[in-house]
């Protein structure tokens, strides 16, 4: 078959490609510029930097495959930028790399992949897919530690049916020793945690690009006694303990942030209990679900039992820190069945 690789200039889709082409496939390797700083050149520091687009350019030489850097900038700017900040001064803590995913990377890879004449899109994607009874399953990837399902839940059966992730079954020390044994120079390479389009501190560039970010406010308690003063709601997030500046005989946390009065309120850690969300943006690999599931509402949290009735999600156990903003995701078991953005909580 002949596959598009999402090549980031990491191990993982290195790998990718490498054990595709080792498999006989005709393999395509491209690159989506998303960023650049204000001389229009990719960003130096972070994930996507002009580095990482040269060692994916030289991964594809020593294949021997063609490679494209596309730029998709405008595209990412207004559908991943712009909403990141406004979301922040929303009181929310969005996601970038799921919006990502969903407005951008996959949208613009399927189409491109369609126009070269691929019949499939492969990522390096900790994660899995497979056929069975006729319909396409999106699974945990095998390291549960590496697991990326979760900012892949937005994928359809149509775009199922599209994904290769040929990593997917690897740990990822598996990963590195496959890129060793393969002799791409990226073997050792480490993984970036960083938000491609920032350099530093999020909150300094939400203040750049928003100017409103540093208004000041008060902080309450539940009663709504001020107990303290912050420089902008945009410095907290939901279940937030450390950095609150104020002085207190037990920690507290944030439970509430209200923008429009540049208020946050504190609890204590039981006051950030919920025992349920309100979700938008559903979207479902195969079809909407309801009943019982497992349900992360954060990339790194531990799944929990929840039921699904339309929007509303239920937790069999009251559960901290969920943050309208980011992604509550559906399992059962390793499948992933959907998931949304959580637009509010249940008290």
């Amino acid at each position: 078959m002949k596959v598009l690789v999402a090549m980031s200039g990491g191990v993982d889709s290195a790998v990718a490609a490498a054990l595709l082409v080792e498999r006989g496939h005709d393999v395509v390797g491209v690159t989506l510029k998303q960023w650049e700083t204000e001389d229009g050149r990719m960003p130096t520091t972070g994930c996507c930097t002009v580095s990482d687009a040269n060692d994916a350019r030289r991964v594809a030489a020593q294949l021997d495959i063609p490679y494209y850097v596309l730029d998709y900038v405008a595209e990412f700017t207004a559908a991943v930028v712009d909403r990141f900040a406004a979301e922040y001064m929303a009181g929310r803590t969005p996601n970038p790399c799921i919006e990502c995913n969903r407005r951008v990377r996959f949208r613009a890879l399927l189409q491109r992949a369609t126009q070269l004449g691929c019949d499939h899109l492969a990522t390096g994607h900790h994660a899995r897919v497979e056929r069975r009874n006729g319909r396409y399953r999106l699974l945990r990837g095998a390291d549960r530690r590496k697991d990326q399902s979760y900012v892949l839940h937005m994928l359809t059966q149509p775009d199922l049916a599209r994904v290769v992730l040929p990593i997917g079954h690897l740990t990822k020390a598996r990963v590195r020793e496959e890129a060793t044994r393969l002799g791409l120079n990226v073997a050792g390479k480490p993984d970036s945690q960083d938000i491609c389009f920032v350099e530093g501190d999020y909150r300094d560039f939400i203040r750049t690009h928003e100017p409103a970010a540093s208004r000041p406010g008060r902080i309450v308690d539940l009663a709504g006694v001020e107990v303290g003063r912050h420089a902008g709601t945009v410095d907290y997030t939901i279940g937030q303990r450390k950095g609150l500046g104020i002085a207190a005989g037990e920690p507290r946390y944030v439970v509430d942030i209200q923008p429009a009065t540049s208020t946050v309120v504190i609890g204590r850690r039981d006051d950030t209990l919920v025992e349920g969300c309100v979700v938008e943006q559903l979207s479902w690999t195969d079809r909407p679900h309801h009943g019982q599931v497992d349900v992360q509402v954060r990339y790194r949290s531990p799944p929990v039992t929840a039921r699904i009735d339309g929007t509303t999600v239920r937790f069999a156990d009251p559960v901290s820190g969920v943050a309208p903003g980011q992604s509550a995701v559906f399992y059962s078991g390793d499948e992933v069945l959907g998931g949304g953005v959580i637009a509010g909580v249940l008290r």
